[in-house]
């Protein structure tokens, strides 16, 4: 137990905000990095996308071998890390490829934190307090996910952008206080199944790196991956993924769902500073504040969002949230060559619309698992998310690199440069309906609320 309940919350909490933080920060600066480095959106969104696929890989990773190391090494050694990969990140700023190996250490420590502060306060809170806990961090997260856009715009605009690198080194103030607070835990014996991660890992690396430059070569070496994990963790006695959760259709349906529309909401989110600076000549610092009223919303709506939930059942919840979606891509689409003021309105609706749908799929999948496979079950729905989004990251680089979509389609758009942009919000609805149907066919019920 902590000593001090209310400094572990504050403590707990600022590292959830700066965790959560550091996802968003570097979004609204990613133009001003292809342009700084000379390269492609395809290749700058990989800033992004990288810290993702390893925070992704790492947030399953730690709470797997929570038991085995201890909390209090694993999460010193991940605050070690990711400031590690901070300040690579601000020495090697002027190349590409220091820069994408900087944000993937980050992630690699960065993904320690929300992993091992779930296990902080189910072992070391007392029970009346836990609720307190995880409001105050779950506060926090919402806000570091607002904050994120503006400062990132402003310190870039400022000052410059590889300075945003520093903000993460600020956990490195929390390390005295859980040396001292939290318990020396003895090891266990545990096997970690480190080749059927290694597997699932390097399939997704592939899988990514084809979505971005196409070459067919990489999408066979992913599924050949893909196909060696699957065989493997049949085999092995403790794989990194238990094989009979995928025999759970609501589950992997599910799971499937939230893929879909996280990875399709990711994705625009990533695209909207391009639009900004290709459209309408935004700056970093005002595109940040262009999307900080939407990501603010996200704690409104998620409390409203779970009392929707509880009324009227999930599968009206997750409609009206794809609805919230689909209206807000329809008509950034339809006018996306206006005021930026239209689209900054627009992205509250988005983001209102994001926290219902995350509202309802973490509420299905949990519902659709058995009591022993809530924490592996739970693990690989957040697990898949993170990927979702890293990919969908990834894949709108992709298409704003070859333009396959840059022709005039809505007679609503005056603007050249708008065209690309408005056509792939058409994609991303038709996106966000697909996941939205499939949904309804695995959890709708007639007469009944899921």
């Amino acid at each position: 137990m902590f000593t001090d309940v209310k400094k572990a919350f504050l403590w707990l909490g600022f590292l959830a905000f700066f965790s959560v933080l550091n996802e968003m920060v570097f979004n609204v600066v990613l133009p001003d990095i292809a342009k700084d480095l000379g390269i492609s959106p395809s290749l700058a969104n990989w800033v992004n996308t990288s810290f993702m696929l390893s925070f992704a890989i790492g947030s399953i990773t730690y709470g797997t071998i929570s038991d085995k190391y201890g909390v209090k090494k694993l999460l010193v050694f991940g605050l070690l890390v990711y400031s590690g990969g901070s300040l690579l990140g601000v020495l090697a700023h002027s190349n590409f490829f220091a820069v994408i190996a900087a944000r993937f250490i980050q992630g690699v420590g960065a993904s320690a934190v929300p992993a091992l502060i779930m296990v902080i306060v189910a072992r070391y809170v007392k029970l009346e307090d836990r609720g307190k806990a995880f409001g105050i961090i779950g506060s926090l997260v919402a806000m570091g996910e607002g904050i994120g856009p503006a400062l990132g715009g402003t310190v870039a605009h400022y000052v410059q952008w590889p300075f945003l690198f520093l903000i993460p080194m600020l956990t490195l103030f929390t390390i005295p206080f859980f040396l001292k607070e939290l318990p020396n835990e003895s090891t266990k014996g545990e096997r970690m199944d480190i080749w059927g991660l290694a597997l699932l890992s390097c399939g997704i690396v592939t899988f990514t790196i084809y979505t971005t430059q196409y070459n067919w070569l990489y999408l066979a070496i992913s599924f050949a991956l893909f196909a060696g994990c699957a065989l493997y963790i049949h085999k092995v006695e403790q794989p990194f993924i238990e094989p009979r959760l995928f025999l759970n259709r609501k589950f992997i349906l599910g799971v499937l769902t939230g893929c879909i529309l996280l990875g399709t909401v990711a994705g625009c989110i990533s695209m909207i500073p391009y639009m900004m600076r290709d459209v309408h000549q935004l700056s970093a610092s005002m595109i940040g504040w262009v999307i900080f009223p939407g990501t603010m919303s996200v704690m409104l709506f998620g409390i409203v969002g779970g009392s929707l939930v509880d009324k009227r059942g999930t599968t009206f919840v997750l409609w009206l949230g794809s609805l919230f979606i689909v209206a807000s891509f329809l008509i950034i689409s339809l006018f996306a060559d206006r005021t930026p003021r239209l689209v900054s309105g627009m992205l509250i609706l988005m983001f209102g619309g994001l926290s219902f749908v995350k509202t309802v799929i973490s509420t299905s999948v949990a519902d659709a698992l058995g009591p022993k496979e809530i924490g592996a079950g739970m693990g690989f729905l957040s697990f898949a998310c993170f990927l979702a989004e890293g990919l969908g990251m990834a894949i709108v680089g992709g298409l704003l690199t070859k333009h396959i979509l840059e022709y005039p389609l809505l007679s609503t758009i005056q603007n050249a440069k708008a065209y690309l942009y408005s056509n792939l919000l058409l994609v991303f609805i038709v996106t966000i309906l697909i996941g939205a149907t499939i949904y309804t066919v695995a959890y709708s019920r007639r007469g009944k609320r899921i």
